[in-house]
């Protein structure tokens, strides 16, 4: 037996004025499950209310939050010091939360009238197995940022529709029922499928999938139409507004001193024509560091926007594009500062080179000791660094090296997945969300890793907002300042 300690969420509708949390300590047997640790406090104390069933994972019924992430509390192992809460769902008592207004909503099958039985083909079956495995736990509609802020139905019901618009026996109007429950709402931030115990690819396999068949059905918004027009006709999918940074540099930048490596530097469409000078920072900071970048200049947009809203009919060409401009310098390893290029490049692309982001060469590599910088940054994780690509240590590496680092609660500032051109207003709540935690937090800077984060959140909030490689450059002219040295020229050893 070992003795936990363990903080428990408890609040009644019926009595409480507000919630509390009370902790236990309580003994289970070695590798017990949360699940053990509430049975364990509700025999000391009855009046614990939580829901469970089966107890093998395989209703979801006992899904909770375990330090803020939903899991299911049958499966997750128990730790030491654990804070338990409900799902951020109405809660009925302590961690028992109202499923019901949510699963009433879910779409059921129309069958077909006046047809024989239309029995699914082996590949119809094969590709509703991973929606069929749900089991309606409801951890991915807590944790949708969408569905905090709009009458977005969320993505249990895009999974819902998304299976049944793939069965030959059902008759309903599933993009159009889709549509009305807000599929062009989702943001694509991931976090549904993260936190889904069956791990249901909910963005890539339900909601871009039904967008590529509103696509066909000539549904897509308008806005998006003109987002892969200009693709078509320009290449990228903004504007261009100002010189670009492929206008401004050669297709090679050799390093200051010795070359330590060579990446290929895949710019991405927000970096070259809207933010061109944050590229330029990053390349001063790779070039101090050792490393030669070669930049193709004939690359194009990596077709991300156009996946991400369902109007793939280009993209073919966009990868050959892409990918042949890399091979044919013989580049083995390509690098991107744009969060959801990385993302698209390292998922979508079957690439015959490496793809790595900005932060992981730079710290895989090891840079040379920046400057300190006297101020306090709150660092955004973008949704396609972080769960795109995993990548959460390394950034928090490098602006520690460079300034006092301040967490932000991790939500989805409403950049991504179409919304900022297709849901305008959404994607406006979103931020003004992001920006009340950064008040709180009372920085003077906000850094991130994301074009489109940075564009989109420096539009809303009245903080600075800054790229990694921007503050490393500016703590390594701190550096040089500090040594007499010359703005942006290594200091002497």
């Amino acid at each position: 037996m070992k003795r936990f300690t363990v903080t428990v969420y408890r609040y009644n509708p019926a009595k409480d004025q507000r919630a509390r949390y009370q902790t236990y300590t309580v003994a289970v047997e070695e590798g017990a499950r949360v699940l053990h640790l509430l049975h364990a406090i509700h025999a000391e104390d009855p009046t614990l209310a939580y829901r469970y069933c089966c107890g093998t994972g395989q209703c979801g019924s006992c899904a909770v939050r375990v330090n803020g992430e939903p899991v299911l509390a049958c499966m997750t192992e128990a730790r030491d010091g654990m804070v338990i809460e409900p799902l951020n769902l109405p809660v009925k008592k302590d961690l028992l939360v109202d499923m019901e207004p949510v699963l009433a909503k879910l779409a059921s099958i129309v069958p077909k009238k006046g047809e024989a039985c239309c029995v699914p083909a082996k590949e119809e079956m094969e590709a509703l197995m991973p929606l069929r495995s749900c089991i309606e736990c409801l951890a991915c509609v807590s944790v949708c940022p969408a569905m905090e802020v709009a009458e977005f139905a969320g993505p249990l019901s895009m999974k819902q529709e998304m299976r049944l618009a793939s069965d030959p026996r059902d008759s309903g109007d599933r993009i159009s029922d889709a549509i009305r429950e807000g599929l062009f709402m989702c943001t694509t931030c991931q976090h549904c499928w993260k936190v889904c115990p069956k791990k249901i690819e909910i963005p890539g396999k339900a909601i871009e999938k039904l967008r590529r068949m509103a696509n066909r059905q000539g549904l897509t918004l308008p806005r998006h139409k003109e987002v892969a027009a200009l693709v078509a006709e320009t290449g990228r999918s903004v504007p261009r507004n100002q010189q670009t940074f492929l206008e401004q540099v050669p297709e090679v930048i050799e390093p200051k001193g010795p070359v330590r490596g060579t990446v290929g530097f895949f710019v991405g469409c927000m970096y070259n024509n809207r933010l061109p000078q944050t590229a330029l920072d990053a390349m001063e900071v790779l070039a101090r560091n050792g490393f030669r970048v070669i930049i193709p200049h004939e690359q194009v947009c990596c077709g991300s926007p156009l996946i991400r809203t369902g109007q793939t009919d280009i993209l073919p060409d966009l990868m050959e594009k892409n990918i042949a401009c890399f091979t044919s310098r013989g580049i083995e390893t390509v690098m991107t500062m744009c969060a959801g290029c990385g993302s698209t490049l390292k998922n979508d692309y079957r690439t015959p080179f490496t793809m790595k982001d900005v932060n992981e060469i730079l710290c895989e590599a090891g840079i040379e000791e920046p400057g300190r910088l006297p101020i306090r940054v709150a660092y955004h994780d973008p949704c396609h660094l972080l769960r795109g690509q995993g990548i959460s240590r390394q950034p928090r590496e490098l602006i520690g090296m460079v300034a006092e680092l301040v967490e932000l609660p991790i939500k989805c500032c409403g950049a991504g997945g179409g919304t900022r051109s297709g849901e305008p207003e959404i994607s406006k709540a979103l931020a003004a969300k992001k920006v009340e935690e950064i008040e709180r937090a009372g920085v003077e800077c906000v850094v991130s890793s994301c074009p489109f984060c940075e564009f989109h959140i420096g539009e809303h909030s009245k903080r600075p907002v800054k790229n990694i490689t921007t503050l490393l450059l500016e703590a390594y002219r701190r550096k040089d300042q500090d040594r007499g040295g010359e703005a942006g020229e290594p200091a002497a050893a």
